[in-house]
């Protein structure tokens, strides 16, 4: 058992790597295309990546459901295709919103801001589902929302539109992970991944055709960015996100997914020479202090609301 919650956190801190590099791929892909069309095109390809993953390994293994009964495989492939669906509906949002943000603001940023939803997950847990939280969750939020404000509100008391739509991408987000929690153990978590990347690729190419210009000639300037961001972060990151959460705690998957925001803070300063502000690096190390700190096991005599 311990074996396989580390190798789901090994599998985890790649993702959060290979995300936080993605944001710059993204920022990079805007010069040349609109960010419907860039988020189609990209989960067409992580959608036949998946697929034909999904393919693969039912070929190999094709019995995988033969141990469960017969009402047992009903619901594990119920579950699959719902689970898809809700979690494409989440990812689908959350990515364009955050797609559209990236227009405006830099990939740093916007991978902190991205990273709010590390402290949504319990406060949506605690008013749709009822967990109660620590007092020390309470403080993590209210420390995030101070280092949100020192990240993204001007001078003038304003939050900057696309710093506005990462921040209501993290919403989406947060239902995201959520979904694949629940959905990764009761369905099959590589099908699950493929039929999301459908759902999202269907959305956005439909709204793309609607508000947009799509062109071959803008998918060729931006081919790299879309590679990187349709095969490396969507098939393979979401796919590594889906399985390792299957091995590991809620709690500590969040955790190390929230290492994201470090590395795209990294990357977009190495690769696009980004620099912030005093008080927008204060808000950043605010942030990341109440992300962590939200992760953090609360002793049962300092958890008396629990």
């Amino acid at each position: 058992m311990k074996n396989k919650e580390l190798l789901g956190n090994i599998i985890l801190l790649i993702t959060a790597i290979i995300w936080g590099t993605a944001f710059v791929a993204q920022r990079v892909g805007m010069d040349d295309i609109e960010p419907l069309t860039f988020n189609a095109v990209r989960m067409w390809l992580a959608a036949a990546a998946v697929s034909g993953l999904s393919l693969v390994l039912w070929k190999l293994d094709p019995g995988n459901t033969s141990e469960l009964r017969a009402d047992q495989k009903k619901a594990y492939n119920r579950n699959t295709i719902i689970g898809g669906i809700c979690c494409g509906f989440f990812l689908c949002f959350g990515s364009i919103l955050q797609q559209m943000g990236l227009v405006y603001t830099t990939a740093g940023k916007a991978g902190f801001i991205t990273a709010m939803y590390i402290l949504l997950v319990p406060v949506i847990s605690s008013v749709f589902f009822k967990k109660k939280n620590s007092w020390i969750v309470w403080l993590a939020v209210a420390m995030g929302i101070v280092g949100l404000y020192l990240l993204c509100i001007t001078d003038s008391l304003k939050l900057t539109h696309g710093d506005l739509l990462i921040c209501i991408s993290a919403l989406f987000f947060t239902g995201h992970i959520l979904s694949c929690d629940y959905f990764s153990k009761t369905g099959n978590p590589i099908r699950i991944s493929a039929i999301q990347f459908t759902t999202v690729a269907a959305i956005s190419s439909v709204a793309a055709l609607i508000t947009e210009k799509p062109g071959i000639e803008k998918i060729i300037l931006a081919l790299f960015p879309i590679v990187y961001c349709g095969l490396i972060s969507g098939g393979l990151g979401y796919t590594m996100q889906l399985v390792g959460q299957k091995y590991t705690k809620p709690t500590s998957a969040a955790l190390i997914m929230s290492l994201e925001a470090v590395f795209a803070v990294i990357s977009g300063s190495i690769l696009l020479h980004e620099r912030m502000t005093q008080r927008e690096l204060a808000g950043c190390i605010i942030m990341f202090a109440a992300i962590i700190i939200v992760q953090l096991p609360v002793p049962d005599n300092l958890s008396k609301n629990n």
